[in-house]
């Protein structure tokens, strides 16, 4: 492909993406708002203490599938084999689909041992077992929106995004105004059916999608078990590393979410100001600081096939100079938001969430942004590169640190202790992914 017309693409989708993320973050902000206010700050804590069986699971089921299948149809499709991309989606789905199956069962089973042992809160039980439906329609939605990626057609996706959010956000509101109005209680539970309905809302949009651009192209053919077998053993080969980096990683990432409220007990806060703590950071100060973020994981998400198609291509010199513009835009939106969330922290913190908590966290995790919005773009540079075991140990090096952070900072300093932790995270990661590039390239 010309240099002019890739370039066309990638800032096309780019845009695409980051239009509809930032749509969809704007309505969860005000998601947010709706949620701390209903249900209050320690639900909204117990709501996010599920997210860590809700990401393992994902990431066993779909998240490495998805990202190789990006990779795999950039590839195919740069070397004019559109069939095996087409086979490659196929055999993802099947593969993802018997893993979610899986997950939902297992869950369902063992969601009592769960959140007794790991999450160390019976009350998220029933928050397991409703979640669990959802894993089979991510799966689907996953892999058909990592299909589009690597052809880097970013309509489907995007509008799949934005049909998840939506219609979980008005799942959540309508349940809530229905149960206000025959006076019965209402639980955060309504929000874990929110998020099963909004993927099932999505992941139907995509298969209709896939199946009417497969009828369209005639591309229902029948093919033997060796070629099948061909395809199997690419996405797995493609696919292992990448899901073992995100199990490994979501398992270090639950031990240090289950970790934050017990830590900050030992700090000396009783479990339930503990766990509204940790809603306010979660459920509020961290989603403002990840909302200019939309920018740069549209990028991210565009970074992978794009460079998995030029270094299929050795264009050596494009690929740098692609990767110096994308950097240096990354690094400069971050600069820009750490002054801007430094100046209106009070004002987000206070007026917007109500939440004087929030001001001092909101404040504090500002001077992460520069390094945050560039990091997930070089990891997805990395893994476009085929650099999956470096990404793994970065990533897990980094998530460590945080770790350490929670265990020997908050006992000492409270959540600030935290709060430090993720910032020395970030910039390991930051200054090992450029060396790694350099390196690389």
């Amino acid at each position: 492909m010309h240099p002019s017309s890739r370039t066309r693409l990638f800032l096309r989708g780019t845009f695409i993406l980051t239009a509809v993320s930032l749509l969809t973050r704007v309505i969860g902000f005000f998601y947010r708002i709706f949620l701390s206010r209903a249900f209050g700050a320690e639900s909204v804590g117990l709501y996010q203490l599920i997210f860590p069986v809700y990401a393992l699971c994902i990431s066993l089921s779909s998240a490495g599938i998805q990202t190789a299948l990006s990779r795999i149809v950039a590839r195919h499709m740069s070397l004019k084999n559109p069939t095996r991309a087409n086979l490659a989606l196929k055999t993802a789905l099947f593969f993802s689909m018997i893993l979610a199956l899986f997950c939902t069962f297992a869950v369902q089973i063992f969601a009592p041992f769960l959140s007794e042992s790991f999450l160390k809160e019976t009350r998220c039980i029933p928050l397991l077992k409703v979640m669990a439906y959802s894993f089979p329609f991510a799966s689907a939605h996953a892999c058909i929106c990592g299909y589009y990626i690597g052809l880097k057609q970013t309509r489907i996706p995007a509008v799949s995004q934005l049909l998840e959010q939506t219609f979980r956000v008005s799942c959540v509101y309508i349940l809530y105004m229905a149960a206000v109005r025959q006076s019965e209680e209402t639980g955060i539970l309504i929000a874990v059916c929110g998020l099963v309905f909004g993927e099932i809302v999505s992941s139907f949009y995509c298969i209709f999608a896939v199946r009417k651009a497969f009828h369209k192209e005639k591309q229902f053919k029948k093919h033997t078990a060796s070629v099948y077998a061909e395809c199997f053993f690419e996405l797995f080969s493609h696919s292992f590393f990448l899901t073992a980096n995100r199990i490994a990683l979501n398992l270090l990432q639950s031990i240090e979410v289950i970790s934050i409220p017990q830590a900050l007990v030992r700090y000396g806060l009783s479990s339930s100001a503990a766990l509204s703590h940790y809603g306010i950071l979660n459920g509020i100060a961290l989603p403002c600081i990840l909302f200019p973020s939309a920018v740069t994981n549209s990028v991210s998400v565009m970074m992978l096939p794009t460079v998995a198609e030029i270094q299929a291509a050795s264009q050596k010199r494009t690929l740098v100079s692609m990767i110096r513009k994308v950097s240096a835009s990354c690094l400069f939106l971050g600069l820009v938001c750490t002054a801007g969330f430094l100046v209106t922290a009070n004002f987000l913190g206070n007026t917007i969430f109500q939440s004087p908590g929030a001001s001092s966290y909101i404040r504090t995790l500002a001077f992460i942004c520069p390094f945050l919005y560039t990091n997930s773009t070089y990891i997805s540079i990395l893994n476009g590169l085929g650099q999956t075991t470096s990404t793994f140990l970065i990533n897990v090096t980094g998530l460590s640190i945080r770790i350490a952070g929670v265990f020997f900072l908050i006992p000492r300093f409270g959540m600030t202790g935290y709060l430090m932790g993720m910032l020395f995270s970030q910039l390991y990661v930051f200054f090992c992914c450029i060396l790694k590039l350099k390196r690389s390239l």
